[in-house]
């Protein structure tokens, strides 16, 4: 029992180890050489414009649901009036740069993995790396650059449509207008709220191209690695975003004590 508690404490700190030295290459190669601009927007297409959907809809019920189940219990308080205060700020706040980033790490995350791995396993990096081609520059850097940027946009998209929904349930329910609802949205929202959500998708989008790109390149054992290194990037990515949450959540408080 110990030695297996060993062995899996020290498989940890060297995934923690190979992760180190993985983002440290990407910065290297971030500032050498020629930017891979075509790959770039291909990759940006591919995370951001066919996530549109999935990251929309999901939105969407957040807000019908989250509308729905604080509506009686504030009714009961007499402050159906704060409903929309209360909504916007949960979803741009917490909610919706969370939930986004769970939904990118299993779409973006998982995809990564599955394609660099099966590039790895079938030698098409190691044919890339033969040919004069730098596979690092061209596969790995280009997908956690589309998915830092992407990702804050998508945030923001999702908070939108998370809050339409919100409104579709007070308009139906409590009669509320498109005009009353949404200023007493942007009259309760201040900066404060806006910037820190903002920031840390930024960090989420690094987390899931960064772990989704490691899992894949970095895949071993044949076909079998590869739904392992798909797996592990899901598995991985949402244990980092919870840890990243807490962090800036931690921090956004200190700012907010000063």
């Amino acid at each position: 029992m110990l030695k297996a508690i060993q062995f899996s404490l020290l498989s940890f700190l060297e995934e923690i180890g190979d992760l180190t030295f993985f983002t440290q290459r990407f910065f290297k190669q971030l500032f050498n050489g020629a930017f891979e601009g075509k790959e770039f927007l291909k990759q940006c297409y591919s995370i951001g414009y066919k996530s549109l959907l999935l990251v929309g809809l999901t939105g969407f019920i957040i807000g019908l649901v989250f509308t729905l189940q604080s509506r009686p219990t504030l009714q009961e308080f007499g402050a159906v009036s704060w409903i929309p205060s209360m909504v916007s700020i949960s979803i741009i706040r917490e909610i919706g740069p969370i939930i986004t980033a769970l939904i990118c790490a299993g779409k973006v995350g998982s995809g990564m993995g599955a394609e660099l791995g099966s590039m790895r396993v079938t030698e098409q990096i190691d044919a890339m790396e033969v040919s004069g081609t730098n596979p690092f520059k061209f596969l790995v850097v280009t997908r956690i650059l589309a998915a830092t940027l992407m990702l804050p946009l998508l945030v923001i998209f999702g908070d939108a449509v998370a809050v339409f929904g919100s409104f579709l349930v007070e308009h139906f329910k409590g009669n509320v207008s498109f005009m009353l609802y949404f200023n007493q949205v942007f009259t309760s929202l201040e900066f404060g709220d806006l910037i820190p959500a903002t920031i840390k998708s930024f960090f989420f989008g690094f987390a899931i191209g960064l772990v989704g790109c490691y899992k894949g390149y970095t895949c071993k054992r044949g076909t079998v690695g590869v739904g392992m290194a798909a797996n592990s990037a899901v598995v991985y990515t949402s244990v980092l975003l919870f840890v990243l949450d807490f962090i800036a959540v931690f921090v956004t408080d200190l700012f907010y004590d000063l």
